[in-house]
């Protein structure tokens, strides 16, 4: 077993930072919207079943990581070399496209809730950079920056919560089930696009210093953020109940009926603010995770990883000015022509590597 130098390796406290305090905070931004739009007053209904099921494929991929070997380690020890490369780029090509809504997220909330008089595509450039670097950086990088976001996220987090408490009237959630079987299974559906935690997971599986239960640790923190999420659900709807579906970037919104904020100002905006450098960081996860995968395919001299990270952003870019005004039919495209890519990848493929593994000890044995 090859020992990677503790630059490359994330510790646990900084994974489960990250499974429970900052990848949560991707699904604040336009998915309550969309909840409430296909399932109305049962959006936390419709959110419970994803949010158990990336929980259940987190634990199924962390656990992986007890065998400290990579995912194409996995592939080519079962398959051999050219299935592993295979497997590792198509995977990159996965996380290419999970990339894509979150990115944009990012790009429509800053353009309308920070900075609404500017170009969007000039104001983003700089994130882009930004994705670049850190697609070049070790994996410690990110870890200390979850060491850093993830108790930053929790108290900015609560405060908001905390402010938006009062205005919310949590009878508009009953009664349940209003919108009937087929309301709640589509809303699930639709939000699957969202929910890959345990795919970002994978490319990491060399480099996480497991130790025992960690996997368990990982799942019951990844439920906690799932929690965490309801709870904003519950808050969101509570507050603007009928006129929900249209209320997109939620989070910056939620917390300016607070009565204090009339009178100071909008302190909220110092919450909404870190809470929006941490979705930064989750937004580059799935950016990050692909360029290790064609490392670990095609190797990784400072001018391949140099390629890898100018190629997958240059097509995240190209793609950013091709669809310019055409987010709504991508986004459509992704969470209902294409969804069931993302409980394929985040959800049955870590589950079928633990099978693999438990028949590759049988046949060892």
């Amino acid at each position: 077993m090859k020992t990677l130098p503790s630059a490359r390796t994330i510790a646990p406290r900084q994974l489960l930072f990250f499974l429970g305090c900052i990848a949560p905070l991707a699904k604040l931004v336009l998915l309550p919207a969309q909840l409430a739009a296909d399932a109305k007053n049962d959006l936390l209904l419709s959110a419970l079943l994803p949010v158990a099921l990336e929980s259940l494929s987190v634990f199924a991929a962390v656990l992986l990581a007890k065998r400290a070997l990579s995912f194409f380690a996995l592939l080519e020890r079962s398959f051999g070399r050219a299935a592993a490369t295979l497997g590792s780029v198509v995977l990159s090509l996965f996380f290419l496209f999970a990339a894509y809504i979150p990115l944009f997220e990012q790009k429509l909330m800053v353009q309308s809730v920070f900075y609404d008089t500017l170009p969007s595509d000039l104001l983003f450039a700089p994130f882009f950079l930004l994705s670049v670097y850190f697609c070049l950086k070790p994996l410690a990088s990110f870890g200390r920056v979850f060491d850093l976001l993830g108790p930053l996220s929790v108290l900015s987090f609560a405060v908001l919560v905390l402010f938006s408490m009062g205005e919310a009237d949590f009878a508009a959630l009953l009664p349940a089930g209003i919108s009937g079987a087929k309301g709640i299974l589509t809303g699930a559906k639709h939000a699957l696009a969202w929910f890959f935690d345990g795919a970002l997971v994978l490319p990491l599986l060399d480099k996480i210093q497991y130790k025992k239960g960690l996997a368990w640790k990982a799942a019951a923190v990844h439920l906690a953020g799932g929690g965490a999420v309801l709870l904003f659900l519950a808050l969101f709807y509570g507050i603007f109940q009928g006129i929900a579906p249209v209320q997109f970037f939620a989070f910056a919104k939620t917390a300016k009926y607070f009565p204090a904020v009339g009178i100071l100002g909008r302190v909220d905006y110092l919450f909404i603010y870190a809470l929006a450098l941490a979705m930064i960081f989750a937004s580059l996860m799935p950016m990050f995770s692909a360029v290790e995968l064609l490392k670990e395919a095609f190797g990784e001299s400072k001018q391949k990883c140099l390629f890898y990270s100018l190629l997958l952003n240059g097509a995240m870019i190209a793609s950013s000015a091709a669809l310019g005004f055409a987010f709504p039919a991508a986004e459509r495209f992704l969470t209902r022509t294409l969804v069931w890519l993302f409980p394929l990848f985040s959800a049955a493929l870590p589950l079928a590597l633990l099978l693999l593994r438990e028949r590759r000890k049988r046949r060892e044995a």
